[in-house]
């Protein structure tokens, strides 16, 4: 007996067993578990639960059914593993926030952004999605291989039709053995267009390239929102397969009441738990890692997310938003691996790969489905022809009927006679009565016409594969339109990613700042040009005391240089500036600029390079004036740099960019013109302090500063709305320092002088009132006078409303000199 023992007992070798069952399950794991197909994007379990829902017959226009009874379903037929995997699975595909376009509709507790679990299967309810229709349409005409479900009882389909690209679409993640995928969900309409792009292509026999299909997608387009950092990661995983796409929240920063501000986050990266991310937020306070946060709320509702940051008075905004996207989730990395199931083997594909391989899912698809059609139209076409050949034989077909002993007699005899196929005989011995009327034979021959027709089209498509594509393509346009929404995900700016400004086009924008420091970029169409005196159009929603206080044109390529109260200078590129409609207030100032607290934007300049030979010339409002070289402002630190050295109570007003042979004019707010050669001032660095310009009389300050090449007049505009040209020929060349001549009659019905442009009669400027009330208007339609003249009435005011600001149009001849930036109108 001991014999028999030890003869069961086989020696194996450890390391090779080892080796053989690890390979076993990796393979398991690789290619039915973790991985997606990538004809439909579907992991085994997903395409299980679905495919068990639709058994179920459980649609979108049905109730919705009890988890329990389809996990319960989806594990007894098709996917022996335990029932919490297989309700992870259809959980996630009902979360909003973690699948882009939701193959099943949930009802009750599915979880929560914060990271909450799913209530238990037993309370929660589901249905499928109208959008997953389209993933399973079409399954039960031999469009998909069904193969034996794993105890050869049932049959489950292989893949799922997939009408649309599922992989790309809602993306997936999962980490198999040795391998991992992460591919982050698209726009739909977006990767529709791409596929429609490569169809398009093959009609033409032309070739789809990668860059024509990375000119279409855009990026990812995550459900939660947020903000792409720069193009170059996109570009990485698009042509390669891999890449690495920085994430960042969008966040604001608001101004308070009490002068605090606060940072009030709307949109989180993707996968990322809202209610960690405030633990962590609170826990780098607590640890002194961010000092100068004194308030950390959650405000998130129906309406949508809402976390608010609020800080100390003392503390600069930006530095703490910056210091939060360094050590908390607020900018994450998402490593994008396309990995996929290629024929049941993995590979890593780039987008270009995966929309053919969708593409070439789709051809066979719709070829069998057209095939399957193609047969039933024709067994159908088959009868309706015995059926006709019966009724044009109706007495002999009768008479062979009664004289018959049984059916199977008659059918032979049928048969026989009139050279009919069984299927035909059956349907004749099984025709009714009521067959035999004309309308009823009319219907019959009406139907075998259209059948004939329909075969000959399904015949056409099977024989042409442009035909086929063109099938493909009115299908799939279809559903970008049902199903198809706007891109969640911005694609924002990365300061180290260069290859972001190719993409910005070239145009002339306007861009204005408010007193209380909201800045926005407007298209110049937005402005019709008014005769003289009308009321102007609405420019924008105000704040309670704000008004619009800077105006200009510029180019979305050039650089905008932002010189403060405190003589810093700050500096953005036109496109950085976020464009809003006329109506809207814009963005505050501080969201862009990393401004100390009370600092305040006084002076801003359009810049389109840094000249050699080319300076800067400062005017502060006590009249001291200031020339640098361009040059020394070239390398401004995102924290500022300083412009000028001020004294105590004195402010910066005007910038100009001059080249040693200008003159220049000082206006004050009394009415007082000064103009000298720019060469009475010299040169100094940018630390200095600068020379007089003007002599002020008490209580008198600079409002503006014009160089001689800018135009013919001088404009001058006082709060009231008075205003004026008078020929710059009047004001004679002086030294600096003096107290300048009278160049604008102050009374009490025009107000102090609140600004000054050099322009010439084809000229139009743009002038903004307290209101926000914008007015644009050709110089030509106002006065040319005197020196010592207030003007005519350039725009209707009330009793409480004043001028505010005003800036100059330039027109398509002028020319681009140095002082301001030149646009041409369209």
């Amino acid at each position: 007996m001991e014999d028999n023992i030890f003869d069961k007992v086989h020696e194996v070798d450890l390391k090779k067993t080892m080796e053989t069952s690890y390979i076993d399950y990796a393979m398991s794991v690789i290619a039915s578990r973790a991985l997606p197909d990538v004809r439909d994007g579907l992991k085994p379990v997903q395409r299980r639960i679905l495919y068990s829902m639709i058994e179920l017959n459980n649609g979108p226009d049905k109730p919705h059914r009890k988890c329990a009874r389809i996990v319960g379903d989806t594990m007894g037929k098709y996917h022996p593993h335990g029932d919490s995997s297989i309700y992870g699975a259809l959980v996630n595909l009902a979360q909003d926030w973690s699948t882009r376009y939701p193959l099943v509709d949930g009802h009750g507790n599915f979880g929560s952004v914060d990271g909450d679990g799913a209530a238990a299967m037993r309370y929660t309810e589901a249905r499928l999605s109208k959008i997953s229709m389209e993933m399973t349409a079409d399954i039960n005409k031999n469009t998909v291989d069904f193969v034996p479900n794993f105890d050869e009882t049932e049959k489950e389909p292989a893949v799922l039709p997939a009408r649309f690209p599922n992989l790309l679409v809602n993306g997936t993640s999962g980490i198999a053995v040795g391998m991992a995928t992460n591919i982050p969900p698209h726009n739909l309409r977006e990767v529709i267009a791409a596929v429609v792009r490569l169809i398009d292509d093959q009609i033409e026999d032309k070739e789809t390239t990668i860059d024509d299909i990375i000119s279409i997608v855009k990026g990812p387009d995550f459900p939660t929102g947020a903000e792409i950092l720069g193009t170059r990661g996109i570009n990485e995983a698009y042509r390669t397969g891999r890449g690495k796409i920085k994430v960042r929240a969008v966040s604001n920063i608001e101004p308070m009441a009490n002068g605090k501000n606060r940072i009030v986050v709307t949109e989180l990266p993707f996968m990322v738990n809202k209610a960690r991310l405030i633990e962590k937020i609170a826990e780098l306070v607590r640890d002194k890692k961010v000092d100068g946060i004194t308030d950390l709320s959650d405000q998130s509702s129906r309406e949508g997310m809402r976390i608010c940051i609020e800080l100390r008075r003392d503390v600069n905004p930006n530095v703490i938003l910056n210091q939060l996207y360094k050590h908390t989730q607020l900018q994450d990395t998402f490593g994008v691996i396309m990995l996929a199931l290629v024929n049941n083997q993995p590979q890593v594909l780039n987008l270009l790969d995966m929309l053919k391989y969708y593409l070439l899912h789709q051809e066979d698809v719709v070829t069998r489905r057209t095939q399957f059609e193609l047969n039933k139209a024709e067994e159908r076409a088959h009868i309706l022809q015995g059926l006709l050949i019966a009724l044009d034989h109706i007495d002999e077909v009768i008479k062979i009927i009664r004289g018959s002993a049984n059916v199977q007699i008659a059918k032979q005899e049928l048969i026989h006679r009139f050279d009919l196929s069984d299927a035909q005989a059956q349907a004749i011995v099984d025709m009714r009565l009521r067959t035999l009327t004309g309308l009823e034979r009319e219907k019959l021959e009406k139907e075998y016409e259209e059948l004939m027709k329909r075969i000959g089209e399904l015949k056409a498509i099977l024989a042409d594969k442009k035909l086929l594509l063109g099938v493909i393509r009115e299908e799939i346009l279809v559903i970008s339109e049902k199903y198809g929404d706007e891109r969640r995900t911005s694609i924002g700016f990365d300061e180290f990613d260069i290859s972001m400004e190719d993409l910005i086009p070239r145009e002339q924008v306007a861009i204005t700042m408010t007193k209380l420091g909201y800045v926005k970029r407007m298209s110049i169409d937005n402005f019709k040009s008014q005769n003289r005196g009308g009321k102007g159009i609405k420019g924008m929603q105000k704040l309670e005391n704000d008004y619009v206080r800077e105006l200009f044109i510029t180019s979305t390529h050039d650089y905008i240089m932002f010189f403060t109260n405190t003589g810093r200078v700050y500096r953005l590129k036109g496109y950085e500036i976020p464009e809003s409609g006329r109506t809207s207030r814009g963005t505050a100032i501080i969201n862009l600029l990393q401004l100390q607290p009370e600092e305040k934007i006084t002076a801003i300049i359009p810049l389109s390079d840094y000249d050699d030979e080319k300076y800067l010339f400062m005017a502060t409002r006590n009249g001291l004036v200031k020339k640098t070289p361009l040059q020394d402002y070239a390398n401004v630190r995102k924290t500022g740099l300083t412009a000028i050295v001020l004294r105590e109570g004195d402010r910066l007003i005007e910038v100009k960019v001059t080249d040693n042979e200008k003159d220049i004019f000082l206006v004050t707010k009394y009415g007082q013109c000064i103009r000298f050669d720019e060469n009475d001032v010299r040169s100094t660095g940018r630390a200095s302090m600068g020379v007089r310009g003007v002599n002020l009389v008490d209580g008198d300050e600079v409002i503006g500063m014009q160089v001689n090449t800018q135009g013919e007049d001088l404009l001058i505009v006082s709060e009231k709305g008075m205003g004026k040209r008078t020929s710059i020929e009047e004001f004679t060349r002086q030294n600096r320092g003096g107290k300048g001549v009278k160049c604008y009659k102050i009374t009490e019905k025009t107000g102090n002088v609140v600004g000054m442009k050099a322009v010439n009669e084809s000229d139009e400027i743009m002038m903004i009132n307290s209101e926000g009330i914008i007015i644009r208007m050709s110089c030509e339609g106002i006065s040319e006078l005197g020196r010592i003249t207030s003007g005519v009435k350039l725009i209707n005011l009330t009793d409480d409303e004043t001028v505010v600001s005003i800036a100059k149009v330039r027109t398509a001849s002028a020319e681009i000199d140095g002082e301001e930036v030149e646009i041409e109108e369209d």
